[in-house]
């Protein structure tokens, strides 16, 4: 799958963002005249819904920005969207946007004609494993059992991610398959736009192995409607449906991966502002609040701004762009 022309997408990306302009899920406190917007670039409960909104949640309930915050999704080409809404409301310094690694994958997927830096970078906040998932009546019991079946037919097993080419939910099956000797252009990635349409696509066994983030799906994990066969980090999760799942590395596969998040502002904001949104944002970091949303999600508390997660940014800019040329996508 290659990407786009630049016009197609710009056409289309113009489009969404008309469509969607009013996409708003849920009002955290107040009305329509809300003093800050967050914007969130994939569907509810999906991870950049769960971080922004549990931002949100601290900053409100600690009075961080002096009033309140509307929350709406704009879904559509994996947070390309989104970006488009935020890039076009340049100047406006009552707006912010989360946003992650996947939707560094989704500009290029997409062919967007600018990167997450061409925005205000405000902060990163958290680092995320991933898990590896399948539907409660899936053949595969460990991951030793995917593993040897992928190996024998790479393109038989359909693999699904809540990200588009270039996303985490994209690289971390690409990385994967590469650490067990499979040619990653062998594999067959479907994309689905966030956590909710991958959790419908394992449920009906339209795929056959999904890659995400596990906080997505804790209550199917609990239920036991999906099975968790290993996630990403360098430690095992803890919770019911999860502490049972061991690390790749545990599994003698020789990889640690994770996916992150942060948050940003439209682009012409002034240097003050950018300077106030930062210093809200290292204040409800602090908080007692936001170590406990940390904790309840299993989120890996991974905290930057200034030069370096801007640097930061451009190194992941860099890791996206390296797996898409070698996987022929760029």
């Amino acid at each position: 799958m290659r990407p786009r022309t630049r016009r197609s997408v710009a056409v289309a990306l113009s489009l969404g963002a008309t469509l969607l302009l009013a996409t708003g899920c849920g009002v955290t406190r107040g009305d329509q005249s809300s003093d800050m917007t967050m914007l969130i670039p994939n569907s509810p409960g999906g991870g950049y819904d769960q971080t922004g909104r549990a931002a949100v949640a601290v900053m409100e309930n600690g009075d961080i920005t002096g009033g309140s915050f509307e929350v709406t999704n704009v879904i559509g080409a994996g947070g390309s969207v989104a970006m488009t809404r935020l890039m076009n409301a340049e100047g406006d310094e009552r707006t912010m946007m989360t946003a992650g690694l996947g939707v560094v994958g989704s500009l290029y997927s997409f062919g967007a004609p600018y990167k997450l830096d061409d925005a205000t970078p405000l902060a990163q906040l958290i680092e995320d494993q991933e898990g590896v998932l399948v539907p409660a009546d899936s053949p595969f019991e460990t991951i030793d059992d995917l593993v040897k079946a992928w190996q024998d037919d790479p393109a038989s097993i359909v693999v699904g991610g809540g990200s588009s080419p270039g996303g985490p939910d994209h690289l971390f099956p690409m990385q994967l398959a590469t650490a067990v000797d499979i040619d990653a252009r062998d594999v067959t990635y479907v994309p689905y736009d966030g956590g909710g349409p991958l959790t419908s696509a394992l449920l009906g066994n339209k795929i056959d192995v999904g890659f995400s983030g596990v906080g997505e799906f804790e209550g199917q994990l609990k239920t036991g409607d999906l099975r968790l066969l290993a996630v990403s980090g360098e430690e095992r999760l803890t919770g019911d449906g999860v502490s049972e799942a061991p690390t790749l590395v545990e599994s003698d596969i020789d990889l640690v991966f994770t996916n992150w998040r942060g948050v940003f502002a439209p682009p012409g904001i002034s240097e003050e502002r950018r300077d106030e949104l930062i210093a809200m944002l290292e204040e409800m970091h602090e908080t007692p609040e936001w170590q406990q949303a940390l904790e309840d999600n299993g989120w890996i508390d991974e905290f930057k701004t200034g030069d370096d997660f801007s640097q930061f940014l451009k190194e992941q800019d860099e890791r996206v762009a390296t797996t898409l040329e070698e996987l022929d996508l760029l």
